[in-house]
């Protein structure tokens, strides 16, 4: 595949979130600093507050501002001088009641009013007096009798808490580049980790791959179910969501017990049960199902179900053999006629007409009592042609087809089309039990056939002297794909009992298989059962060969 052109996946990812962490870094650091600014002004009118709450105590303070003196002033600034060193404050300035500066860093300021009222309380904030601007604290001056007599006014400028704040950004910026360190070597290794996820592939190789997918999954005529490595269903295309019954956007995400029911199907698709073009029934397809686990660089990633619709294909086939059959009953019976006419010319040129009129006679005579007997017995003319039918192909396999005493079947036309597919494929499975490989040849097959009618159904029986199901396998004999029998050409075996187990549960009945030598086979229809209810599979050619 070509690669996309540009800078590779990886890279992109790798850019793209070392711009995004370096754009948060920023901006957080820009916010940090704003908060930190502020902080550190804060901290700084505390202090501030603190020292002129401390000049404010000082007892010759209170007393020279209370009672000044001659002295008093070079007292007052030799203590704001010192305090102003000592704190590393830019100006201390203590002034009495009238307003009147008595220390300044200024000297010239000395002795000249301030332009605005004196404090009643502790006040901070950010001052742009005669020093410029500058963070300060302020508190009332009382003198030694308790009254107000000034107030002291401590501060910094603002230059130089900013020259303190900047000296704490390196340390700051150094720990938020480490953070955007990390985060740059948690980029490279997310982004390197989804190369690997991505075998490799860039953008638009994936793009294109997931439209390629999306035409091939949705275009086939093939279902196909995608899981992953703990069960969970990743992908479901139309067809399968067709063959499969499924809604149109439900099963993705879920489990396959929570989209399948249990059954051969489920056990299919699961892997419980394994091997190449296995055939499951569903209730309304026949479905040939292969299941194929993924490997990609060496690892399990699910595995991909594929399912193939031979409904039509089954039906086509099953009529193809049954009109096979048929083409070989006929030339068989060509072939009986032609020998019987030889038969019959060699005794007219013997000379010998009654014996030859005799021998025409008994032929007639017994084919004639066998029809005559299903006819008495079977009301419906539908089934009457089958069984003689059956009968004339049993005469050329040379097995010998026979009704029971107590066979009965009322004018039930209601039923017609569903025992005449039942019975049509036990009999079939009966003659194929008792003529084909592993028979003893020089013991003659018998099928016998039992239909009776009562007040609550119809119960059919079909009986043959084969060798049998094996034992335990009776549960089996009726599942998808079971079969004794090896496939012939391209028509697939195990299907016949199965399609027939289905039917006959669909109407509502039942069957039973014996196991042993002599298989017996028992279905029981209720009165409920209808022509409607026949199977597409099995009604052409009234056929399936099963065992």
């Amino acid at each position: 595949m070509r690669r996309g052109s540009g800078r590779r996946l990886s890279s992109q990812i790798f850019v793209s979130q070392v711009s995004i962490l370096l754009a948060v870094v920023l901006v957080g650091f820009a916010l940090f600093a704003i908060q930190e600014r502020r902080q550190v002004d804060r901290q700084y009118m505390d202090e501030d507050l603190q020292i002129a709450q401390t000049v404010a105590d000082t007892p010759s303070v209170k007393t020279c501002i209370a009672f000044p003196s001659v002295d008093c002033d070079g007292t007052l600034q030799a203590i704001a001088y010192r305090l102003q060193i000592d704190t590393a404050s830019d100006y201390v300035v203590i002034v009495d009641k009238s307003g009147i500066r008595h220390t300044h860093p200024n000297a010239g300021l000395i002795g000249k009013p301030i332009d605005e009222p004196l404090v009643t309380r502790p006040n901070v904030r950010i001052d742009h007096g005669a020093v410029g601007t500058s963070v300060n604290g302020r508190v009332p001056l009382y003198g030694p009798l308790g009254d107000q007599v000034g107030e002291v006014s401590v501060g910094r400028k603002v230059a130089s808490v900013t020259a303190i704040f900047t000296g704490q950004l390196p340390v700051y910026a150094a720990w938020f580049g480490a953070a955007l360190g990390v985060g740059a070597l948690a980029s490279y290794a997310l982004a390197h980790r989804l190369k690997r996820r991505t075998f490799g592939l860039e953008l638009d190789e994936i793009a294109k791959l997931l439209q390629e997918r999306e035409a091939v999954l949705h275009g086939i005529r093939e279902g196909m179910i995608a899981f992953d490595r703990s069960g969970r269903v990743t992908m479901v295309n139309d067809e399968a969501r067709r063959l499969l019954g499924l809604p149109m956007f439900g099963g993705v995400g879920g489990h396959l017990e929570d989209v399948v029911p249990a059954g051969r199907l489920q056990d299919l698709l699961s892997g419980e049960i394994e091997g190449k073009d296995q055939v499951v029934l569903t209730d309304e397809y026949c479905l040939t199902v292969n299941r194929m686990p993924v490997r990609l660089a060496g690892k399990a990633h699910g595995a991909v179900v594929t399912l193939r619709d031979r409904t039509e294909l089954s039906g086509l086939l099953r009529e193809l053999d049954s009109v096979t059959s048929l083409t070989d009953a006929l030339r068989a019976q060509q072939h009986e006629f032609s020998n019987r006419m030889h038969t019959v010319a060699g005794l007219l040129e013997l000379g010998e007409p009654d014996e030859a009129l005799q021998y025409l006679t008994d032929l007639s005579g017994a084919e004639s009592a066998f029809a005559e007997s299903v006819r008495s017995r079977i009301a419906p003319t539908v089934l009457v042609g089958l069984i003689l039918a059956k009968a004339a192909v049993a005469g050329e396999r040379g097995v010998e087809l026979e009704l029971t005493e107590d066979t009965w079947l009322g004018d039930t036309p209601d039923k017609v089309q569903a025992l005449t597919t039942v019975l049509g494929n036990l009999i079939d499975n009966a003659f194929d039990a008792v003529s084909g490989p592993g028979v003893d040849p020089g013991k003659p097959g018998r099928v016998l056939v039992s239909i009776v009618e009562d007040d609550d159904g119809v119960t059919v029986r079909v009986a043959d002297n084969g060798p049998g199901i094996p034992a335990g396998a009776a549960e089996h004999v009726f599942t998808d794909g079971f079969t004794t029998k090896p496939a012939t050409g391209s028509m697939r075996r195990g299907l016949g009992l199965a399609l027939v187990h289905r039917l006959v549960q669909r109407l509502g009945g039942s069957i039973a298989a014996t196991e042993g030598p002599g298989a017996v086979f028992t279905v029981r229809l209720p009165k409920a059962a209808g022509d409607r209810d026949a199977d597409p599979l099995l009604s052409a050619g009234g056929g399936t060969r099963s065992r």
